[in-house]
């Protein structure tokens, strides 16, 4: 069992240094570049267009295998969301991250990036992304 566990922290924390390496890579822990996406007020940056159709197309495939699949290939079950309805929970959730991302020029996972790095501007949305996280939960109990 430890094996196993050694196995899978050593693979999830290869896949987050790649993630957050392509991150870094295509400019998306930088605020103004994403905020050069959502704002068109300003010249367009089309490159953030980029950077989620390359996502997606690297992403799908794995995706659509995991769907078939019973386990991980580290044996784990594939616990795979199976709800497909679209509700107002669902939209408002949606509104707010648009709204979060837009004005932070962060989602989440560059966030963390920019906040491991010390960015002052990562780690404000990180903190204010855990307030709001914590809000959601008292309000749900």
């Amino acid at each position: 069992m430890k094996n196993n566990n050694t196995a899978f922290a050593l693979a999830s924390g290869l896949a987050g240094l790649v993630f957050g390496w392509g991150l870094i890579v295509s400019g998306m822990a930088n605020p103004a570049k994403v905020i050069g996406f959502l704002d068109l007020s300003m010249p367009w940056d089309p490159s953030l267009m980029f950077v989620m159709g390359g996502a997606i197309a690297l992403g799908l495939p794995g995706f659509l295998l995991a769907r078939r699949l019973k386990s991980s290939l580290m044996g784990l079950p594939m616990n795979l969301p199976t709800n497909t309805q679209i509700d107002k929970k669902l939209l408002l959730g949606a509104m707010l991250f648009g709204a979060g991302w837009g004005i932070g020029g962060f989602c989440p996972g560059p966030a963390v990036v920019a906040a491991a790095s010390l960015a002052s501007d990562g780690l404000i949305f990180i903190a204010a992304m855990l307030v709001g996280m914590f809000a959601f939960s008292v309000r749900g109990q």
